[in-house]
């Protein structure tokens, strides 16, 4: 048992000076979008609010999937950073299993294993709101995106969205805006 705690503090540690959102316990199993529809999800989606990760450290956070093969999204993930570079990488997602369609698999890079992109609840043409979480031992780490077709959303749609999050346990106090402003974006589009 003690092996164990010092791995859980460990962890705990690492993932807390990252910015990750670790907590207690077991992941949730909250409910995902009904008869969601891949084909309809694909295209272009603005980061408005997400979860603090160590992986993603700029602004102007955007998101493109396209059909890649049957079940399977190529996925592409950019961000601006703070000196003016464009952060960018490629990876897929997967259906796992066909009778839930909302909970993908997304991968990054062949040597690392999944991780979980459940799709709570979306209209396909203005919102997203997508949670993963990942289970360690006795802690859990969390990651939670509000997407838009837009570079804004409005107040109401993110209290819904930060309604259903808060429904599993979410503490949406600890989600942080993403700067969308067009003029401070641009160079993203150049």
């Amino acid at each position: 048992m003690k092996a164990m705690q010092v791995i859980s503090l460990t962890l705990l540690s690492v993932l807390a000076a990252s910015a990750q959102i670790l907590k207690f316990g077991k992941c949730p199993k909250p409910a995902v979008q009904a008869n969601f529809d891949v084909t309809r999800y694909t295209g272009k989606w603005y980061e408005i609010q997400k979860l603090p990760t160590a992986f993603q450290k700029g602004e102007c956070g955007t998101a493109t999937y396209s059909p890649k093969s049957p079940g399977v999204i190529r996925v592409l993930n950019s961000e601006l950073l703070d000196d003016g570079t464009i952060n960018s990488i490629v990876g897929s997602a997967k259906v796992k299993n066909p009778a839930e369609p909302a909970k993908l698999e997304v991968s990054f890079f062949e040597t690392s294993p999944p991780g979980p992109y459940w799709v709570l609840s979306s209209d396909y043409e203005g919102h997203s709101l997508v949670y993963g979480c990942t289970d360690f031992g006795l802690f859990r780490m969390e990651f939670s995106w509000i997407l838009s077709r837009e570079p804004t959303l409005s107040e109401e749609t993110v209290e819904e969205l930060h309604s259903i999050l808060s429904s599993i346990g979410v503490n949406v106090d600890k989600m942080v805006a993403t700067n969308q402003d067009e003029t401070y974006c641009s160079a993203m589009s150049q």
